[in-house]
C-alpha cells in the first residue's frame, strides 16, 4: 500500500515584500495572492505572475480573496498579466475578487478577456 503524497508537496511560498505574499500552489496553474498589491510590491509580483503564465498552459487561476488594497500600479500588474495570458493562448481566472477590486477590473475591462469570480460566489 503506497502512501499518498503530502498535500503540500507541490506548494512553495514566496514572500515578495512585507506587504504581499504569493503562494504558488501548483506551478503555472494556481497561485494565491494575499496582502497589498501596490507600487511597492508590483515589480516582484509582476515577475512571479508572468513566470506563472509562461510556465504553464490552459487556465491560470489566481485566488485573490485575501488581497486587501490596490492602487493603479497594482491594477496594472493584473491587466498586464491578463494580456500576457491571452497572448500566450491561456485564460486568466481570478477568484475571490472583492467588490472594490471587481469594480476596478470592470473599468479596466479585464472582465472582458478573463474569467472573474467575485468573492460572494466562491466556495
Amino acid at each position: 500500500m503506497s502512501a499518498a503524497p503530502a498535500p503540500c508537496a507541490t506548494r512553495s511560498s514566496l514572500t515578495t515584500s512585507s506587504k504581499i505574499i504569493i503562494e504558488v500552489v501548483t506551478p503555472g496553474t494556481l497561485l494565491r495572492v494575499a496582502g497589498r498589491l501596490d507600487a511597492r510590491s508590483a515589480p516582484t509580483t509582476r515577475s512571479v505572475l508572468h513566470e506563472a503564465v509562461d510556465s504553464g498552459d490552459g487556465e491560470l487561476v489566481i485566488e485573490m480573496n485575501k488581497l486587501e488594497i490596490w492602487d493603479g500600479t497594482g491594477l496594472g500588474v493584473i491587466v498586464g498579466t491578463s494580456r500576457r495570458a491571452r497572448q500566450s493562448g491561456r485564460q486568466l481566472v481570478l477568484t475571490g475578487v472583492q467588490a472594490r477590486e471587481l469594480r476596478l477590473l470592470r473599468v479596466a475591462r479585464v472582465t472582458w478577456t478573463s474569467s472573474v469570480r467575485p468573492a460572494a460566489l466562491v466556495g
